[in-house]
């Protein structure tokens, strides 16, 4: 592609309400454009990258034997309430009616309309299993959307279903799916990690997350270098502690703490560390307030503590006039001793003694406590986030925390949308059973800015071979002026071009400064400049976009090193 043919606006500056690496370049680079709130057009260089990433996952779903279709993005109301998410899924889906003033929605997800079409279309087990993909553009009515595409309104995701026979072969095919995704950000040359997961509004048995790891990344990881466990934080657990309590050693005393609310402002004004306090949280459970106990040091995780059978699916914090009436104190005075509502300990307590902790009397905290002598034993649980250092689940070495960006999520759905939408087959005897289902997603959108988060400089982003929009591009000097460039330049062109590499010739009327800051703002790999003064010497210059000095080569070797190179890659 000469770039004179090519539509490419490129900028020095990001708007300021740009924050993340991926949004401030991609509008750089000219990749999108903002259109309204959480939604962009994607300019020709950055289709040329999504279409990249659209291919490889395209052909790697191909070869795991899944089957391509396309459903409307725009689904009837019924099918939801059948399923009864239309209520459920909350204010991200788009609701609108047509002209009949039917209810419709854009699509957040396809679930239901996958297994509306199974219903219809499976009747034997002669037919499963089966794995049907689509990638099309979903809607999310985000509150606040930002980061560019990485948490748009409107995005490009792959989408796939799988109906069986059996649960046995469910868990086949999603062993086959996670094999599948490892190929995939294999392929697309990007540093990533599959984490346990917890299956949040989609539902099902059990899923993973598929992680590019990135210190921008909005999800905190959990791993054990020393073996294969990776979960997220929210699903990781904490183990108990394997030493036992000590025996009390100091005696109960109620302290004085003029103006200390915050587990940081007690510690400094007693002096102690915040791992020898309890912080309490009363929160609403399903049969009235309940007392959530943590140490000071350690972080309430919402999701665990969301699965107790004592609280509701999401946990809310119970109002300052409740806690006022339960406690008699406001917040940051409240304590467990003496509260008369059931009361869950983290399950990091089990072996601390002599702790601190609110004294259910505004201004004032315990000293001394301990459970058994001066308040009831609770029920331990695991409701806290893990932390650097903890032992790893699964006995084999100590975790670590990492930060990663979420591009895929694959779940074993089980019979949650097959038994409400009476998706059945026949079995071998002839008998009505429900499909086992499976789900599996990709963002195709936000992988490119994961790449992005993942792969850049101060220069701009430097992307794998895989997803470049072109893998070399030809800056000539003075390729208007000279004519031994023009040619040099045009030849490697069409040498390139006829090897079936895709190459870009900047054939511009432009200084060097800014065909070089381009080349490198887009992140194209290689690079070869090509000028009067290197050519008297039959020489041009090579620079990979990931090195920062070129080196010269021969223009006879130049297209055969490059040939050489893509190849390897």
């Amino acid at each position: 592609m000469r770039l004179s043919q090519f539509f490419l606006s490129t900028s020095k500056e990001a708007p300021a309400e740009a924050e993340l690496v991926s949004h401030k370049l991609m509008l750089r680079a000219g990749m999108i454009r903002r259109l309204g709130s959480g939604l962009y057009s994607w300019m020709p260089l950055g289709l040329r990258v999504l279409r990249k990433v659209e291919t490889i996952v395209r052909e790697e779903m191909n070869k795991s034997g899944a089957v391509e279709l396309f459903m409307p993005a725009v689904q009837p109301a019924e099918l939801w309430q059948e399923s009864g998410r239309w209520a459920v899924f909350g204010p991200q889906m788009l609701k609108i009616k047509d002209r009949h003033e039917r209810d419709f929605c854009f699509g957040p997800t396809h679930e239901e309309v996958i297994t509306d079409i199974a219903r219809k279309e499976i009747r034997s087990y002669r037919q499963l299993p089966v794995n049907f993909y689509q990638i099309q553009t979903k809607f999310r009515d985000e509150i606040r959307p930002r980061f560019g595409v990485m948490r748009a309104r409107e995005f490009l995701m792959k989408d796939a279903y799988s109906f069986h026979s059996s649960f046995e072969d469910l868990q086949r095919e999603y062993r086959e799916m996670y094999d599948t995704y490892t190929r995939i950000f294999t392929r697309l040359g990007l540093k990533f990690r599959a984490v346990a997961a917890d299956t949040g509004a989609i539902g099902g048995s059990g899923s993973h997350e598929f992680h590019v790891l990135a210190d921008s990344g909005e999800d905190a990881l959990a791993y054990c270098p020393d073996s294969d466990y990776a979960a997220n934080v929210e699903l990781a657990e904490a183990l108990p502690p394997t030493a036992s309590r000590p025996a009390p050693g100091a005696t109960l005393e109620k302290v004085y703490t003029p103006g200390q609310h915050s587990i940081e402002e007690v510690s400094v004004f007693l002096k102690i560390e915040p791992s020898r306090m309890v912080k309490t949280l009363i929160v609403e459970g399903n049969d009235g307030p309940v007392a959530l106990l943590l140490r000071g040091d350690h972080q309430l995780n919402e999701i665990k503590a969301a699965k107790l059978e004592q609280l509701p699916d999401e946990v809310r914090f119970a109002a300052d006039t409740v806690v006022r009436d339960i406690s008699g104190a406001a917040p940051g005075s409240v304590g467990p001793v003496g509260l008369n509502i059931p009361v869950l300990a983290d399950r990091a307590l089990m072996n601390l003694a002599d702790f601190v902790c609110g004294a259910n009397d505004t201004g004032h905290h315990y000293t001394g406590v301990n459970f058994g002598r001066d308040l009831p034993e609770p029920v331990f649980v695991d409701i806290r986030n893990v932390v650097a250092g903890d032992p790893s689940p699964d006995g084999k070495g100590s975790l670590e925390l990492c930060r990663g960006i979420e591009v895929g999520h694959v779940f074993q759905l089980r019979t949650k949308y097959s038994e409400a939408l009476s998706a059945t087959f026949l079995d071998e005897n002839g008998k009505s059973q429900v499909m086992e289902m499976g789900c599996y997603g990709i963002g195709v959108s936000r992988v490119v800015a994961a790449a992005i988060e993942q792969n850049h400089d101060d220069r701009g982003i430097i992307w794998p071979e895989s997803m470049a929009p072109f893998a070399v591009v030809i800056t000539p000097i003075g390729y208007h002026k000279s004519e031994a460039a023009r040619q040099a330049a045009d030849k490697l062109y069409q040498e390139l071009g006829a090897a079936g590499v895709e190459v870009l010739l900047d054939d511009r009327d432009e200084r060097p400064g800014v065909m070089f800051a381009d080349a490198e703002l887009i992140g194209i790999p290689h690079r070869v400049t090509i000028g009067e003064r290197g050519l008297k010497e039959g020489m041009v210059e090579y620079l990979p976009r990931h090195e920062s000095s070129a080196r010269n080569v021969p223009l006879s070797e130049i297209s055969k090193l490059l040939l050489d190179i893509l190849k390897a890659a």
